[in-house]
């Protein structure tokens, strides 16, 4: 995968879920078992129904740009680990969070 850092800042592109427009915004990401992860306090965001009203999705970073489906993490435990990843040492890292899982296509990595 040409990602190789845990975390990073990439933007996302989401196709909107009532236009079906493009809907880009820049993220703090996780990398964590070959699977790209962003998380967020709940799931009332755009960029994040988006993604689960249409699970094809994009990440543009370092020139480069991926593209991949996004499903919603369903498993706490994960959710916490994407959490403590995301932020090491912060307090926040301990908050409840809802998550969405990437799989890049194996053709972008």
């Amino acid at each position: 995968m040409g990602i190789s850092e845990e975390r990073f800042r990439p933007i996302l592109i989401t196709k909107g879920r009532k236009t079906g427009n493009p809907h880009s915004v820049w993220l703090r990401a996780v990398k964590y078992n070959e699977k790209i992860y962003f998380s967020r306090h709940r799931p009332d965001g755009d960029w994040f129904q988006n993604a689960i009203a249409n699970s094809e999705v994009k990440i543009q970073y370092n020139n480069t740009e991926y593209t991949g489906n996004a499903v919603i993490v369903t498993d706490e435990e994960l959710n916490q680990k994407i959490s403590q990843l995301k932020y090491p040492g912060e307090k926040r890292a301990n908050e409840k969070r809802v998550a969405i899982e990437v799989t890049l296509d194996i053709s972008s990595k």
